[in-house]
């Protein structure tokens, strides 16, 4: 499996982690946002990652900003995108489970690192379940 991950500045320190914990899980990683603490713009690093996602190179992608707000607005305004914020474990199992999230987006100002990790890692070990969630994603995209 190849995840990408975004951030700004506000996601560094968690996204280095991040990082780390997936490769540990024989994740591959590739680096779509910024690695400095100097003040960004959110968008740049959130279409990057929503392009690689669309195009194939990786097969789902994480981002982190302060709120999260900001890349799941800009993540969600691509077509191949079902970009879902997370804050606690139970919400990242249900936007895989009835949304099939494609990427996870993270709050990184608003919680701490245990929570986001755990996030991850429930959002990764939850399958899709299909079925009134198929219909119901299906309807998402305008016609």
């Amino acid at each position: 499996m190849k995840i990408g991950i975004c951030n700004d500045h506000a996601g560094v320190a968690y996204k280095n982690k991040l990082v780390k914990m997936l490769r540990t899980r024989g994740i591959d990683v590739v680096n779509y946002g910024t690695d400095t603490l100097q003040s960004v713009d959110y968008p740049d690093f959130a279409h990057r990652l929503a392009s690689a996602v669309e195009a194939g190179e990786v097969d789902l992608g994480i981002a982190l900003c302060g709120t999260g707000n900001g890349m799941a607005i800009t993540l969600n305004h691509h077509a191949g995108i079902r970009a879902g914020l997370a804050w606690a474990p139970e919400i990242g199992r249900l936007v895989k489970a009835h949304n099939n999230a494609n990427v996870l987006v993270l709050p990184a100002r608003f919680i701490p690192y245990r929570t986001a990790s755990a996030i991850v890692r429930t959002w990764l070990d939850t399958p899709f379940e299909g079925g009134r969630h198929l219909r119901r994603i299906e309807k998402i995209p305008c016609r």
